[in-house]
């Protein structure tokens, strides 16, 4: 990625000499560069964190100076430009080939990328989370999923772009049919290995070709593309982990030898960051830092991240077993591996094919299976269940002050006025590290936009007869969150609450829920969909996904969802969200937080049996049930549920929160 330092400011220069003067080791043009990259990259939790990358301890003058030169140079909003798609063809024709496939991706894969990685919203326009472009001379197409087509109508102009939905329409099938015979060009560093191969299948299909390019074309245009981030890494205490890399290297290094491979080479950083207890700030609400990493099975490892990021003490906490490598001299240790001849591990479904190409290339034997992390990430142990527990507990009672503080404030607030009330409730919450992904915050009809993500334009005040749903998340030390909920404004219509309680039975069958083990997500999946398909509607996303512990708020392997194959183990944590919506009414959405638990023993045949338990606790909108459409085991649910937010909530709150919570958790049948 670029780091292209800004030219040092007068007032920059001053400020490397006071700094200088105070202790730190920088001059102009090293502050200009730190300063640029802190700019380009997202805000740190605590807000000062990436000061101590320039010197332990600072006068509050030095830190107020540091931080109002960083608000100086932070990038505006991106400005759209319809020339831009013209530019890019013009360049493919440039270098010799006919298209251009490109997925909103970074080198990591990750869900939540860099500024300098966000080509596919440079190009279009749109900045949803998920998204593939395919250029060719004749035609352009955007491709999003069903969380996305509201949104995409209303960000790109669909008079030059065509819009597909990507599963109805993958890629690969529209190459397959619309390559005829043409050169498609593609960046190797951000297909993974089996996305690429269907890609190239379907373009030898058409009589095509799939052509790596050396340079993404896009770099080259993007004349004010943001410089690499700079966000501080730490090392987490086995406190909070529950092991120590070294347990974990250890671990990962007998499964490599198990299976006679020499070394695994990890590119997601939520591997990565797993493995070493590592944690960082170089992405949007997932606190990672961008990494690769090699590991061979003696358990040794090299890091391939950039110094600058890292303390003396967090150099010192990586320990013997871990080398600290520059960022980008990863593919020399390719290469080096390929010369040794080793045979190395790479995931098809998270490595890139840049680097199954380099490692090819240069002799290794290269073996595909899933990256050995993911499993052992997803199991969690009982120190991050028990932290994990802490920190939804600690973020109920926030929720629990924002549902009165909704109630209260009724429309005389708005989309935005609303999330941000929320962010400040949870700012107040212990070890809080700022939110787990943009608050979902929308009234009336943008809640029937699945990820709607509000913006000055689009704010609406909340409106009498309404539903708000708001659908957000918090990182703390010890845990995750994610929740949604959806509120009365005023009156409910009958048709609300009808479908809000097919939404809620839903949501009670996945909570209640008694399965084998071997069970995948793929078979439950059903169960929450039951009651909305009775009345002939449904929901276009998945029921659930799977968490991090203070990692990503969207994990795997496990998810709830048609198309999931995995089997669910105990102690992974999902999501339960069914959802209703309505295109230009209201949206729905229910969701809490699960971990799958063995389930009590039973006079059954002994099979072994998992269930959930629901760490997620906050009212669920009385107003929107209708207790007609619900059996007595239902509505029992739902008041033990309530009970349970009680006990918990309570004593965190003063007089007049709790008295808001004991009416919004009283029993439905009034009991």
């Amino acid at each position: 990625m670029p780091s292209i330092a800004p030219t040092p400011s007068p007032d920059i220069a001053a400020l490397a000499t006071d700094l200088r003067a105070a202790g730190a080791q920088t001059d102009a043009a090293g502050l200009a560069e730190i300063l640029g990259r802190i700019a380009a990259g997202p805000r740190t939790y605590p807000a000062r964190a990436w000061h101590r990358l320039i010197a332990a301890d600072l006068s509050d003058a030095l830190a107020e100076r540091l931080d109002a030169a960083v608000e100086a140079l932070r990038p505006g909003e991106p400005k759209a430009d319809p020339t831009r798609l013209d530019r890019l063809r013009a360049a493919l024709a440039e270098a010799g080939v006919d298209g251009f496939i490109l997925p909103r991706a970074d080198e990591h894969m990750g869900e939540y990328i860099p500024a300098p990685a966000e080509r596919l919203s440079w190009l279009t326009g749109f900045t949803g989370s998920a998204g593939v472009v395919l250029v060719l001379p004749e035609v352009a197409v955007i491709f999003v999923d069903g969380r996305y087509t509201l949104q995409v109508a209303q960000q790109v102009d669909t008079g030059r772009w065509s819009v597909e939905h990507v599963i109805r329409t993958p890629p690969a099938d529209y190459v397959r049919k619309h390559l005829a015979g043409r050169r498609l060009g593609f960046d190797p560093k951000l297909h993974s290995i089996n996305a690429a191969k269907r890609l190239a299948d379907a373009a030898g299909e058409s009589g095509g070709s799939l052509v790596p390019l050396e340079t993404n074309p896009i770099d080259a245009l993007w004349a004010d593309r943001p410089a690499a981030p700079l966000g501080p890494v730490e090392v987490l205490p086995t406190t909070l982990t529950g092991l120590d890399a070294a347990a974990k290297r250890e671990r990962i290094a007998a499964d490599l030898a198990t299976r006679g491979i020499d070394a695994t080479v990890l590119n997601q950083p939520e591997s990565i960051a797993w493995l070493l207890n590592l944690r960082g700030a170089d992405v949007p609400y997932t606190p990672l830092p961008l990494a690769y990493a090699t590991m061979d099975r003696t358990g040794m490892v090299e890091l391939f991240l950039d110094e600058a990021k890292c303390t003396a003490d967090v150099r010192t906490a990586l320990g013997n077993g871990v080398t600290l490598r520059p960022f980008e001299a990863v593919g020399a240790a390719l290469d080096a591996l390929g010369a040794a001849g080793s045979t190395v591990a790479i995931d098809p479904d998270a490595a890139t094919e840049w680097m199954r190409g380099r490692l090819d290339a240069a002799g290794a034997t290269v073996v595909l299976g899933e990256d050995p992390c993911i499993l052992p990430r997803a199991r969690k142990n009982a120190v991050e269940l028990a932290g994990t527990r802490a920190a939804h507990t600690r973020d109920a009672a926030a929720m629990a002050r924002f549902l009165k503080w909704i109630d209260d404030t009724g429309t005389g607030t708005t989309e935005l006025g609303a999330s941000d009330a929320l962010e400040g409730f949870r700012s107040q919450v212990a070890n809080w590290r700022g939110p787990s992904f943009p608050s979902i915050s929308g009234a009336g009809s943008d809640g029937a936009i699945v990820h709607y993500r509000v913006t000055p334009e689009t704010d609406r005040p909340l409106e009498d007869g309404s539903l708000y749903l708001i659908d957000s998340g918090a990182q703390y030390l010890d845990g995750t969150t994610d929740i949604t909920r959806t509120v009365a404004v005023g009156r409910p219509t009958p048709e609300m609450r009808e479908r809000f309680t097919l939404v809620l039975k839903g949501h009670i069958a996945i909570a209640t829920a008694r399965f084998p083990t071997g069970t995948t997500g793929g078979q439950l999946d059903a169960l929450a969909r039951q009651f909305l398909w009775r009345a002939g509607l449904d929901f276009d996303h998945g029921t659930g996904h799977g968490v991090g512990v203070f990692l990503g708020v969207h994990e795997g392997p496990q998810r709830i969802s048609s198309a999931s194959r995995v089997p669910i183990e105990a102690s992974m944590i999902l999501s339960n969200e069914p959802g209703y919506y309505k295109p230009g009414a209201y949206g729905i959405r229910i969701e809490n937080l699960l971990i799958a638990v063995e389930a009590p023993a039973q006079e059954d045949n002994g099979r072994a049996m998992l269930c959930f338990e629901t760490i997620t606790f906050a009212p669920i909108d009385r107003r929107l049930v209708d207790p007609a459409l619900m059996t007595e085991e239902e509505i029992a649910w739902l008041d033990r549920y309530h009970a349970e937010v009680r006990r918990r909530v309570s004593p965190a709150l003063d007089a007049a929160h709790r008295e808001w919570l004991e009416d919004a958790t009283a029993p439905l049948g009034g009991g």
